[in-house]
């Protein structure tokens, strides 16, 4: 017998072979040989703060530039420090409080204290 799985779309045994792909004769289905490996939602990406440093749960950071507020009128200062972050996934990594309100921030403006 082969080695060759029945075809996940139309589960008809009538598949094959093709490059890096198996073909499903029938329905015209294809889909990798290798399965891709499920991303663990335990191994988080790395964030880094401006300087390279390695930033976790709970650090605490420095604004190294000045940010405002889109919708707002607010302007968060260089040198502003703000403790006890939180990781988030996303395109702004960094979760946390300051006086002027919750804000979702970027690594690349902060610096780990």
């Amino acid at each position: 017998m082969s080695n060759i799985p029945p075809c996940p779309q139309c589960t008809l045994e009538n598949t094959y072979p093709d490059g890096a792909n198996f073909v499903c004769a029938d329905c015209g289905y294809e889909w990798p040989m290798a399965e891709a490996a499920p991303a663990d939602d335990e191994d988080e990406a790395v964030v880094k703060d401006a300087n390279g440093n390695v930033l976790q749960n709970g650090d605490s950071v420095v604004l190294i530039k000045d940010l405002k507020v889109k919708g707002s009128s607010i302007t968060l200062k260089v040198g502003s420090k703000v403790k006890s972050i939180r990781l988030v996934g996303g395109d702004h990594e960094v979760d946390c409080k300051m006086d002027a309100g919750n804000f979702m921030l970027k690594a690349c403006y902060l610096k780990k204290v």
